[in-house]
């Protein structure tokens, strides 16, 4: 089985790769669900370990049905880190109506060739998980993240185990909520792989007494997202054991 560790800094991309991680999907914001990372960070997780790194693309918060000048940013990001080496491109994209957006999807898929692609949990806004998975499987894509469809995996694990049973080349990964306590379910239900962050919040610095700098309270404006060691060595000794 594949641990993937969803690292949105260099030091939870560090940790995953001394926890014995297979790969990392790096993105930025873990608070808003992931953005697309900056480029720097992925040059100094090429730099300093050696996991392969599928690179979220997604160019703001929000929904997954982007404008025109949204798509472009999509396609350009893909371009960037593809010729830099990344080994993975992890996207998704639908229509208003929380439908694939099958078109897009086709233009991200071959502009990710070469690479390994994964549709990600934008896939659990879809009304019809079923039929879009199999649209996916068709299409080609290598990869589905999902929570099937529900707040965290353990919850959603029957449709997960439904969509696995019925999957061909399409590996379904499950992903949110996934921590020590619980991997036994999906290791036993026969996945391939699997998604963790792994996050604790932490707080590095000392109170401040200035005005807030965060847009409508949305974020804590101190804390920090990263990867907790033990949460992922526990992970990865009980996925190899």
């Amino acid at each position: 089985m594949i641990v993937e560790v969803c690292a949105a800094s260099l030091d939870s991309a560090l940790s995953a790769g001394r926890a014995g991680a297979d790969r990392i999907e790096l993105c930025s914001e873990l608070g808003v669900g992931g953005i697309t990372p900056s480029m720097g960070l992925f040059k100094e997780v090429k730099a300093r370990t050696s996991l392969p790194v599928h690179v979220l693309i997604r160019p703001r918060s929000g929904d997954f049905a982007y404008t025109e000048a949204e798509f472009e940013v999509i396609l350009a990001d893909i371009a960037l880190f593809k010729s830099s080496g990344a080994e993975g491109i992890v996207c998704g994209i639908l229509q208003k109506d929380h439908v694939l957006d099958t078109d897009r999807t086709e233009k991200v898929l071959e502009a990710s060739e070469g690479l390994s692609f994964t549709f990600h949990r934008a896939f659990d806004w879809v009304p019809d998980p079923m039929q879009t998975f199999q649209t996916l499987q068709d299409m080609g894509v290598n990869t589905l993240l999902s929570s099937g469809k529900a707040k965290g995996a353990p919850m959603g694990l029957p449709l997960l185990k439904k969509m696995h049973k019925c999957s061909r080349a399409t590996t379904v990964m499950p992903g949110a909520g996934i921590r020590p306590n619980n991997i036994r379910q999906f290791i036993e239900a026969g996945f391939k792989a699997l998604h963790l962050s792994g996050a604790v919040m932490q707080n590095n610095s000392e109170p401040h007494h200035g005005i807030s700098l965060m847009g409508g309270g949305l974020l804590s404006e101190t804390d920090i997202a990263t990867a907790d060691y033990e949460v992922l060595r526990a992970v990865v000794q009980s996925v190899k054991e």
